[in-house]
């Protein structure tokens, strides 16, 4: 089954809040999910966003994946880490990349040289 950790609205009209929740993915918006992990209120100034931070960690590490909009607020909660980690190029890339690279700039430094010259 996979899971996704999204929004399901509730409040009234014009007046909307919000229940972060764990559901299947064929699960409708307002359906049946499986648990609760915190709730969004977007009416308030600010917004206000309270998460059970231990227990998102705990459906993530299940392999759930957070909606775009999830996401962003479990950001700004900071539950979610917001940098993804880059990996970084091998050094041997590095020197080759330089290696390709320097003769084009010592032929356009050579240039530069012999109109001053």
């Amino acid at each position: 089954m996979a899971t996704r950790i999204r929004l399901r609205r509730t409040g009234r009209r014009h007046r909307p809040t919000y229940r972060i929740v764990v559901t299947d993915s064929r699960a409708p918006r307002d359906g049946r999910f499986i648990e609760t992990l915190g709730h969004y209120d977007p009416c308030t100034d600010p917004a206000t966003i309270e998460v059970n931070a231990e227990k998102v960690r705990d459906w993530l590490s299940r392999g759930a994946t957070p909606s775009d909009t999830v996401r962003s607020l479990l950001k700004k909660a900071g539950v979610f880490a917001a940098a993804v980690s880059v990996p970084a190029a091998a050094p041997a890339e590095v020197e080759a990349a330089a290696e390709v690279a320097a003769p084009a700039e010592v032929e356009a430094a050579a240039e530069v040289e012999a109109k001053e010259e």
